[in-house]
């Protein structure tokens, strides 16, 4: 077989990934970085309560579901990867990591993997990379991982990504990245799954778009459980959570907004106040869905209360 010759039909998608367990809050996860358009779309794969496959190199990207398939069955992440690798003509070429539920790992470079190529397993994780600048690019993953065990397994997983960069990552650049999250247990819902899945599909330095898109996430998921808690009447509840969201992304003008509606919930209307001149002024159709909130029973203030309001600022 000649290499150059049979590549030409797969996708060479030569990066950086990492697939990891968090065995306190039973998460798992793959965070990848490429020069390559949507990286995410083709490396990353998981499902909750089975595991997580990275698939690279000249990618097979059947690795993905095929891997998901055996470990589901019940096959260990060795049995699996042995099962994807034995008809597969072009496993020299292949770089794939499956991790499962218990944070047991396999992984394979390919002996015609481009160089610099290789990877690291350790406990509950394994760091892989081809096409690499220098040969320190995953030892460097590897020992980042292993030293940031205090931080929440997403912003663990950029962190690896970021040493990679550091070591100068892909010999050809950065083009886009990704970070899949889905849980150890198996959810109720399938259309919960997975838990997070945020990706850069082209961007001149995705790790760090990556990172603002994550902070925005994790703000929004406070907004989520604010929304959660209007829906049952516990406005407290809520503005504590919207004001977690606000401190996150302070400058985001829906999180301000809804901390302004909660305070207005709560009687604490003047504090409500200043919040919806300034979102007024800023734009006129957060006045109009004001207007419209009471009668969905989202905005509970007297009439005249409202008209203060809805009277608030210079574009009315």
């Amino acid at each position: 077989m000649k290499i150059s010759k049979y590549c030409r039909t797969f996708p060479l998608v030569n990066t950086y990934s990492i697939v990891a367990r968090d065995p306190e809050t039973k998460e798992m996860g793959v965070g990848v970085q490429s020069h390559y358009f949507s990286v995410g779309s083709v490396v990353d794969w998981g499902t909750s309560g089975v595991g997580v496959v990275a698939t690279q190199s000249f990618v097979n990207k059947s690795f993905g579901l095929r891997g998901l398939e055996l470990m589901k069955q019940g096959k260990s992440p060795e049995e699996a990867l042995n099962i994807l690798l034995s008809d597969d003509e072009g496993k020299n070429v292949r770089q794939v990591a499956l991790l499962d539920t218990q944070g047991r790992v396999a992984t394979h470079t390919g002996s015609k993997c481009i160089k610099y190529a290789g990877h690291k397993i350790g406990d509950n994780f394994s760091v892989q990379a081809n096409m690499m600048l220098k040969d320190t690019v995953w030892p460097s993953m590897a020992q980042t991982f292993e030293e940031n065990k205090n931080l929440a397994l997403p912003e663990r997983i950029i962190k690896t990504l970021q040493a990679a960069e550091s070591e100068g990552g892909d010999i050809r650049g950065k083009q886009s990245a990704a970070i899949l999250i889905v849980k150890t247990e198996p959810v109720e819902n399938k259309w919960d799954d997975p838990f997070m899945d945020i990706r850069v599909e082209d961007h001149p330095e995705p790790l760090e778009e990556l990172t603002r898109l994550l902070k925005l996430r994790r703000a929004y998921e406070n907004m989520d459980k604010g929304d959660v808690a209007m829906e049952k009447g516990d406005e407290d509840a809520a503005l504590k959570e919207y004001n977690a969201a606000r401190e996150i992304c302070p400058d985001n003008i829906e999180m301000r907004y809804w901390t302004a509606i909660s305070l207005a919930n709560i009687k604490r209307f003047e504090q409500s106040m200043p919040i919806f001149k300034e979102i007024f002024n800023i734009d006129n159709n957060w006045r109009i869905l004001t207007e419209r909130l009471p009668e969905v029973n989202l905005l509970n203030i007297s009439k005249e209360e409202l008209n203060k309001i809805l009277t608030l600022g210079d574009k009315i």
